[in-house]
C-alpha cells in the first residue's frame, strides 16, 4: 500500500512550488519488494526574481532519507529543465510524467501531459536499448544473480516495444506483460514482490534468459524500425508557452 498522506508531507515541505510529483520506481514498474523505497520525482518552478537574477539556480532538488521506517527520495527539476529534458530522447521523464501515481499536480499537469504527446520520437528507443542493455549488464556481473536488474530488463523493453508500437507510455510491467506476454515474467514478479528487494536466482536460469534478452531486443529493434513516429518533437513552442505561464504566474 502506498503512504500517500506522507509522501503528500514531504512534497510540501518542497521549497517551491510543485508542477506535479509522481511515484517512480519499482511501485510504478509494479515490482516493489515489502522492503523498496518510495521514489518519487517531478518538477517545481522557480520564481522569475530567481531566474533573472545573478544566484546560482536550484535547477535539480534531491532529498532523500527515513520517515519512520520508510525510506523515501524525492527528486524534482525546474520546470525548464523538466521541458529541455522532454524535447530530448529521455524515457525517464516521460514515465514520471505519465505515471498514474499522482501524489500532487497542478491544473497545468493535463495541459503538459498533451503537449508532451508531439514530444515522442522514434529515437526514444535508443534509450530503451541503452538502459535495458545496462540493467542486462548488472544481472551478468553479480554473483549469484538478482531479479531486480532482471526484471528491469524485461520493462524497459517492453515499455520501448509499446511506445514505438503506439506512442503511448506504459511503465508497469505488469499492465505491459497482460498485451505482450513473456511467460515467465509472473514468476519474476511474484519472487521479487513477497522476497527482499535483493532476491537472487540459480545460475543456471542465465543461459535461458540471456536468450530471451537478445529475443525482446530484436523485438524492439523490429517495432523502432516499423514505428510511425515522428523524427523530431513538436512540441517546443507550445512548452515554451507553457513555461513562461506557469513561471510568471509563481510571481516575482
Amino acid at each position: 500500500m502506498i503512504p500517500y498522506p506522507l509522501l503528500k508531507e514531504e512534497v510540501a515541505r518542497h521549497p517551491y512550488p510543485l508542477l506535479f510529483a509522481t511515484i517512480s520506481g519499482a511501485h510504478l514498474y509494479g515490482f516493489p519488494s515489502p522492503d523498496s523505497d518510495f521514489d518519487q520525482r517531478g518538477a517545481h518552478i522557480l520564481p522569475a526574481s530567481e531566474v533573472l537574477g545573478l544566484l546560482p539556480l536550484r535547477e535539480t532538488i534531491s532529498v532523500e532519507g527515513m520517515r519512520g521506517d520508510l525510506e523515501l527520495d524525492l527528486v524534482t527539476h525546474d520546470a525548464r529543465k523538466f521541458f529541455e529534458m522532454l524535447l530530448k530522447r529521455n524515457g525517464y521523464v516521460l514515465e514520471q510524467l505519465y505515471s498514474p501515481l499522482v501524489v500532487h499536480a497542478m491544473p497545468e499537469l493535463e495541459e503538459l501531459r498533451e503537449i508532451a504527446k508531439a514530444c515522442v520520437t522514434r529515437h526514444h528507443s535508443h534509450h530503451y536499448f541503452g538502459f535495458a542493455a545496462t540493467q542486462w549488464g548488472l544481472f551478468e556481473k553479480e554473483t549469484p544473480p538478482r531479479i531486480k536488474p532482471l526484471l528491469y530488463v524485461f520493462r524497459v523493453l517492453l515499455t520501448g516495444i509499446h511506445l514505438m508500437r503506439t506512442g503511448r507510455v506504459e511503465a508497469s510491467l505488469v499492465a505491459l506483460n497482460e498485451e505482450y506476454r513473456l511467460p515467465y515474467c509472473a514468476e519474476l514478479i511474484a519472487r521479487k514482490t513477497t522476497g527482499r528487494e535483493k532476491s537472487t536466482l540459480q545460475s543456471p536460469e542465465l543461459d535461458f534468459y540471456r536468450l530471451e534478452y537478445l529475443r525482446v531486443v530484436r523485438h524492439l529493434e523490429d517495432e523502432a524500425a516499423d514505428s510511425k513516429l515522428p523524427e523530431e518533437p513538436d512540441c517546443r513552442k507550445a512548452l515554451s508557452d507553457l513555461l513562461v505561464r506557469i513561471r510568471s504566474a509563481s510571481g516575482l
